[in-house]
């Protein structure tokens, strides 16, 4: 209703003019309401909003009118900034040029003309190509508009490298900087590109010179051959090796020629040109060859030559005479060294042949050794029995014949007899100490808990009365320690150094045994007062049938010591000496300690001596040897026992069911008739009379696993020849034993 471009005063005038065509209808209508107020509010803010676009619609123009004149000056500042480039530049929007410099004009003089707003880019690189300046690019620029085409999303520069008349070179690139705009600059780089053939030449030359004088110094002949087979080029090391002057080896000379000259100074034979002919053919076939040859004075050459890719080949000749000849004399001398080991290998193998049937010999000895010793060991193992029950018996029959004969003129004798029987037994079992030594492996060995306390007291009770038969006092330390040893080994090694001190002590003299401490070690030591042992026999003494010097004739054949020191070595003990002649010895077995002892101990070692106390007692005997029967019988009725001898257990059981009445005591031997034991003859006996009677098992067996099943089932258990005195000891020692658990057994029941 109101126009802004009106003046004032009619502005005014309309206003007035609508807010009295108002008032009129507000008088018509007697009453104004509230739709005429909201008309004429909305007449106002319409009025405002007209006045406020108009405003902006001036501002807008003015700012546009702004625009125009600067875009006008910027492109006449591009322009002109363009006119300053040192490069062609050219603009093109939407396939046609927009602008571009006098400098990109002017690179193409014959279309200068053409070059202006409006110009296809294809037709522009198409007039490129037709122009009479262009004379060539590096990737063809005709498939430069694809390549940019192609890569118009990525916006990555196409160029080429482009060559004018007059030795010009431009490098042409374009780009697409958006969509619609893509951008061509022309760069002179003639000079960058003369620069860079100048310093080509330059190297090149340079090149040449190096291969022209690293050619001319090669230790080998070179020559260069062209297609046709004339010489190209050569060295002088060439020339020398075939001996031809420079005047007569020239440029462009046919091979043929140079094979007369050389045929003609006799460096190569006629049948020669026949292999070069066959030569040829292979280097054409294969590219290559290699070949060496002996020219007519006696030289060898290797001969190298490969194909050149323009047709021709390169020959490279090297003297190898010396290095031949040396091949030769090392290819003689390895004829000859061949020769001398094939005759030395010969030989070896007739010798090892002979060693072959030797050590089939020596296998086949060994093996009737091994035999012969594993028939030993078996002989020994099964005659240690017989060979000692007959001892058994004769010891028992002497023991019996030295009481009888005690008030006569026949004891004298008869204590001979005893001695003199008495060294062959020890002589026997040192023999068979020996032989089980020697066969005895270490796993066969039984380390257990062994008490000293016992071992010592046994061996006292052993050798005392032998002691005080040769006026030598015999002491014994007590001791209580636990080591860990095999008892059978360890006792024979302690009674064998005992009997050996108390041999070679004079009368009057001492023996002492006894035990130290040390840490973890126990070291049993044997004292004595004896003659002593020599340095130089200190070593040798130990070996078997060895004496030492100052040991008179008759004291025994040196088996001792022997078994000592095979049993220790056996036992992983250690075994030393101490001895000085005329002062004695020290004999020391140190063995490892052990805090707690054997959970079993049998006491018959530390029995007392029971004198001239009778055997008042019922034992039954089952033996099955008659003189080993008869010996022991006699024994214990001379010592006032009744006997039940029995040669079987089936015999055992009837005296048994006679009499009515368990024995005191059984004594069996372990080994009886018809694969029976004297362990299964006590538990027969035990089950029929239901009564725990005391028994003690006499046997050769000195296993201790035989020594351990005897202390499960409450059985003593003794090696034979047994020690009468120790028997005698140990049945009264058992008999009274089984006598107080009775007794205790009774009064519980009283109870």
């Amino acid at each position: 209703m109101l126009n802004p471009d009106d003046p004032p005063e009619i502005q005014i005038s309309k206003q007035a003019k609508i807010i009295d065509a108002l008032m009129r209808r507000a008088n018509r209508q007697k009453d104004v309401g509230p739709s005429a107020f909201l008309a004429f509010q909305s007449a106002i803010e319409l009025q405002q909003q007209v006045m406020k676009q108009s405003r902006d619609l001036e501002r807008a123009t003015t700012e546009l009118e702004s625009a125009r004149y600067e875009r006008e000056q910027t492109r006449k500042s591009l322009v002109k900034a363009l006119s300053s480039m040192e490069e062609g530049f050219a603009l093109f929007t939407d396939g046609e040029l927009n602008l571009c410099n006098e400098l990109f004009q002017a690179i193409f003089p014959d279309m200068s003309d053409i070059v202006g707003p409006g110009l296809s880019l294809g037709r522009f690189f198409l007039l490129v190509q037709n122009s009479p300046e262009f004379v060539s690019s590096d990737n063809g620029i005709s498939k430069m508009l694809d390549t940019l085409e192609r890569n118009c999303h990525t916006g990555m520069v196409s160029s080429d490298v482009i060559e004018l008349r007059g030795d010009r070179w431009y490098q042409l690139s374009a780009q697409y900087t958006s969509p619609q705009n893509v951008v061509i600059l022309l760069t002179d780089i003639t000079s960058v590109v003369r620069r860079n053939r100048d310093e080509k030449e330059t190297l090149i030359d340079r090149q040449e010179d190096y291969l022209k004088a690293v050619f001319q110094n090669m230790s080998s002949g070179v020559c260069t051959f062209s297609s046709d087979t004339k010489i190209m080029m050569h060295n002088a090391r060439f020339r020398e090796i075939l001996n031809l002057p420079l005047s007569v080896l020239q440029a462009n000379m046919p091979v043929q020629t140079l094979l007369d000259l050389m045929r003609a100074r006799g460096l190569i034979k006629a049948d020669d040109e026949l292999r070069i002919g066959k030569w040829q053919h292979e280097l054409k076939s294969r590219g290559w060859l290699r070949k060496r040859v002996r020219d007519g004075s006696d030289r060898v050459l290797d001969i190298q030559v490969n194909q050149l890719p323009d047709g021709g080949f390169l020959v490279e000749l090297k003297d190898v005479t010396f290095e031949a000849r040396a091949t030769e004399t090392l290819e003689n001398r390895v004829m000859e060294r061949t020769a001398e080991l094939t005759h030395a290998n010969a030989k070896l193998v007739q010798e090892y042949e002979e060693k072959a049937r030797v050590e089939e010999a020596l296998r086949i000895a060994k093996e009737r050794a091994e035999a012969a010793v594993s028939s030993k060991t078996r002989f020994l193992a099964a005659a240690s029995h017989d060979l000692l029950q007959p001892i058994n018996a004769a010891k028992l029959m002497i023991s019996t014949l030295l009481e009888i004969t005690r008030e006569t003129e026949l004891h004298e004798m008869m204590e001979r007899l005893d001695g003199a029987f008495g060294s062959a037994e020890q002589l026997l079992h040192s023999l068979l100490d020996i032989s089980r030594l020697e066969t005895a492996d270490p796993d066969t060995v039984s380390p257990t808990e062994v008490s000293l306390a016992t071992m010592i007291a046994g061996i006292q009770g052993d050798q005392t009365l032998v002691a005080e038969s040769r006026n030598v006092t015999l002491d014994v330390v007590p001791c209580s320690e636990i080591v860990k040893s095999d008892p059978v080994y360890l006792l024979r090694s302690i009674q064998n150094l005992v009997v050996n001190a108390i041999q070679y002590t004079e009368p009057g003299g001492r023996v002492l045994v006894g035990c130290r401490r040390r840490g973890d070690k126990v070291i049993l030591q044997v004292w004595d007062t004896g003659i002593g042992i020599a340095r130089k026999d200190q070593e040798r003494v130990f070996e078997e049938f060895t004496r030492a010097e100052n040991v008179p004739l008759g004291s025994g054949m040196g088996l001792g010591l022997s078994v000592v020191d095979r049993a220790c070595r056996l036992l992983g003990h250690k075994l030393s000496l101490r001895s000085k002649p005329g002062i004695g010895s020290v004999f020391s077995i140190e063995m490892d300690r052990v805090e707690t002892g054997p959970s079993t101990i049998e006491p018959l070692d530390l029995l007392a001596n029971t004198g001239d106390v009778p055997l008042d007692f019922i034992i039954l005997v089952i033996e099955n040897d008659r003189d080993v029967l008869f010996g022991t019988t006699q024994w214990l009725e001379q010592n006032g026992a009744s006997v039940l001898p029995a040669r079987s257990p089936k015999e055992a059981l009837q005296f048994i069911k006679d009499i009515g009445m368990p024995p005191d005591i059984i004594l069996a031997d372990y080994q009886l008739d018809d694969g029976e034991t004297g362990v299964m003859a006590i538990h027969r006996i035990r089950e029929m009379t239901q009564t725990q009677v005391p028994a003690i098992l006499i046997t050769a067996d000195r296993s201790e696993a035989l020594r351990k099943d005897g202390l499960r089932h409450e059985i003593s258990v003794m090696a034979k020849p047994v020690k009468l005195p120790r028997l005698r000891a140990l049945i009264f020692w058992k008999i009274q034993n089984a006598l107080h658990a009775q007794t205790l057994n009774t009064d519980k029941s009283r109870r």
